[in-house]
Formats: C-alpha cells, structure tokens, sequence
C-alpha cells in the first residue's frame, strides 16, 4: 500500500447521485424558462454546496432563485434518502476490501444526515465509524477550500501528504490538490463527461481512474 490513509469524497465517489441531482436541477431551471440540460448543470454546479451552489444558480439564471426551487430540491431529496441511489459501479467491493487496519473518512459537501443514511442503503455505514465529514458541519471554509480533507487526516492521524484522497468534481479536486494529498480524479460516475478527466489534469490531478479497479492498482 503506497499510502497510510485514504479519503473519500461521497457524491459521484461513492454514491451515483451527481447525475440524478444535476437532471433535477436542469429539469426544473429548464420548466421556469431557463433552457438547461443536465450537462449544463453539473459544468456549473457540481461540487458546490450552500450559498456557493445558490450564488451559482443565480449567476446562471441571472436572476433571485425563486421560493419554490428549495421545495423542489427538498422533495428530491426526500425521495432519494427514502428510496436509496446506486453506487458507483465497484465503489462497495473496493471499500469492503481495503485493509482492515487502513484509517478511511469521508470528507464530503454534503450534511452527514445525507451520507450516513445513503451508506446505511449501501450496506457500508460501519466501514467509516465516526469518520464522516461534512464541509457544512465541521470546517468554516467548505470545498474549494482545503480545510475538510486537512480536518480529515488529522481525525484519522494520517499526514496529509501520506493520504491519497478519491475526488470527482472540480470543486473538490481544487481543494484536495491545494490539501497537499495525493489525488486521484476518479471519472467512473455516470455524470462524468468524456472530457472530465482533462478538466481534472487541468486542476493538478496527476493520477486518474475510470473504474475502482484502476483506483486499486494506483494505491499498490
């Protein structure tokens, strides 16, 4: 093992959310009269969270975000925490088999309540322990800052230039290379573009995996 700890992003990482929540947000900027695909979407909104996401929106729309936009994306999400979202093809079987002894955290955009219950559906809520960590909860600069993956090692006593760091999005990647980490762009989600992997190089991401085979033979 070339590395003495890993962490992981969650959405797009480990849970096949990017592409579903992105069509949502098109479908509905799209019935309001601001022609949007799912493309556009996860080009200018992927990885944001909080107010970067809304200032985003709006930048977009060029216009306040109406009232309802937060109802619908709570009725969204509502539906996928009660009915689960598939995993990134591989992503439980190489997580099931890392080293026992391997410290892991998730180091995610997203509030815990939404990882753990999605890793609860996935069957792997044990494999991280209390090492779950949101850029909303346990830093003041969320992604594209670097604290949470810094917060993250540390919680896991790892030096950071002795963990690898598993990101998707750009948003992400601008904090984890600034992080000091080893990064791998991982483009195995299905809202990963073909030239997602370019856009991520483009940031500083030297290693990249189109699956979590190429994930396993990277970490040696």
């Amino acid at each position: 093992m070339r590395f003495e700890g890993i962490i992981f992003d969650f959405d797009g990482v480990l849970l096949e959310s990017e592409y579903a929540g992105n069509r949502q947000i098109a479908e509905y900027l799209t019935s309001i009269g601001h022609p949007t695909t799912p493309e556009d979407s996860m080009a200018n909104f992927m990885g944001l969270a909080g107010a970067d996401f809304l200032a985003a929106v709006e930048r977009w729309i060029g216009r306040a975000i109406p009232e309802d936009f937060h109802t619908a994306r709570a009725e969204e999400d509502r539906r996928a925490l009660e009915e689960g979202l598939p995993e990134v093809a591989g992503a439980i079987r190489f997580v099931c088999d890392l080293p026992p002894v391997l410290p892991r955290a998730i180091a995610s955009s997203s509030p815990t309540r939404w990882i753990t219950r999605h890793l609860e559906h996935l069957g792997i809520r044990d494999v991280f322990g209390d090492k779950i960590f949101s850029g909303r909860e346990h830093v003041t600069r969320g992604k594209p800052a670097p604290d949470l993956y810094l917060h993250a090692a540390q919680a896991i006593g790892v030096d950071i230039a002795r963990t690898v760091i598993l990101e998707d999005s750009p948003v992400g990647v601008t904090g984890a290379v600034a992080s000091g980490a080893h990064v791998i762009g991982l483009c195995a989600g299905a809202h990963c573009a073909p030239d997602h992997a370019d856009r991520l190089r483009a940031l500083g991401v030297r290693d990249i995996a189109h699956d979590f085979d190429e994930v396993a033979r990277l970490i040696g």
